[in-house]
């Protein structure tokens, strides 16, 4: 990146170009680049070892549960009206800031990042690694959500308040068959799969890519894998479902996500790349 110092120099002398390298530095990356950085970020997640990619999950797990508190919070105190859902809805980001910013491990983040090394250069060894990777961080992103739903189910965490309108937000997952939560996961997964794939080009501007597609995730009613668990979790702890229930949306939730990241978005990422001839 050019330093400020810089370009402010050359930009007080009439007439004056800047560089090659000048131009380079503060144009945005192509389809290429951003290929290029998403991928080689993906290779190094594959490398990691088990415990790491574990802890990194859990993490993530216990943090994006910050989703369905800001969302509970919200619902406890805004009242009915036209625009209610859409105000909820804000909190919806939050959980997913924390984690991203944070460099934690995200099932659906990594379903992009985690799938282009594999479409690259695809052999039975890269699919291994990516399978491997996957059943780590999702195991440990719902070990995450299922803890910290179950420290706000039994040990009085926050006030009555705040526990009504988190189950409240929760019963959103009930409305929807399997069948209606896998689709409902696509969507999902797909922009998930953007946030990563942006992420490159956001430089300082990060937080608003982030809070503006999840957002739209969020007032879309699209189902996320992980931020569901925690609210299927959390209905579970509370008595309003049963593991049935937890099930039959965690299952058609995940798979839908990765239609959504891994076989939709990653695909068509790397098409257009591969069409350009990288």
């Amino acid at each position: 990146m050019i330093e400020r110092g810089r370009a402010d120099e050359a930009g007080d002398r009439p007439g004056d170009m800047a560089g090659n390298g000048d131009v380079e530095a503060i144009k945005a990356a192509n389809a290429q680049e951003l290929h290029r950085a998403v991928r080689e970020s993906g290779a190094e997640e594959l490398e990691r070892p088990v415990s790491a990619l574990f802890w990194s999950g859990l993490a993530a797990g216990l943090a994006v549960t910050a989703s369905l508190v800001a969302e509970g919070a919200i619902a406890a105190h805004v009242p009915a009206g036209p625009s209610r859902a859409l105000i909820i809805a804000l909190g919806y980001p939050i959980g997913f800031v924390m984690v991203i910013l944070g460099r934690m491990q995200l099932f659906t983040e990594s379903t992009v990042t985690a799938m282009l090394p594999l479409v690259t250069t695809p052999s039975w060894d890269a699919l291994g690694r990516t399978l491997r990777l996957w059943a780590v961080v999702l195991c440990a992103n719902c070990i995450g959500t299922a803890m910290a739903a179950g420290a706000f189910a039994g040990m009085a965490l926050g006030d009555s308040t705040l526990d009504a309108g988190m189950i409240e937000v929760s019963m959103a997952i009930t409305h929807h068959g399997a069948v209606e939560t896998f689709f409902n996961a696509v969507p999902a997964g797909f922009l998930i799969a953007i946030v990563a794939w942006s992420l490159p080009n956001a430089r300082e501007h990060a937080l608003l890519v982030i809070f503006g597609i999840v957002y739209v995730v969020a007032i879309g009613g699209f189902s996320h894998s992980i931020v569901g668990s925690s609210e299927a979790f959390l209905l579970l702890w509370t008595g309003e479902i049963g593991i049935g229930g937890v099930l039959a949306f965690l299952v058609p939730a995940v798979l839908g996500n990765l239609l959504g990241g891994a076989g939709l978005f990653a695909v068509l990422a790397h098409g257009q790349v591969q069409e350009d001839g990288e």
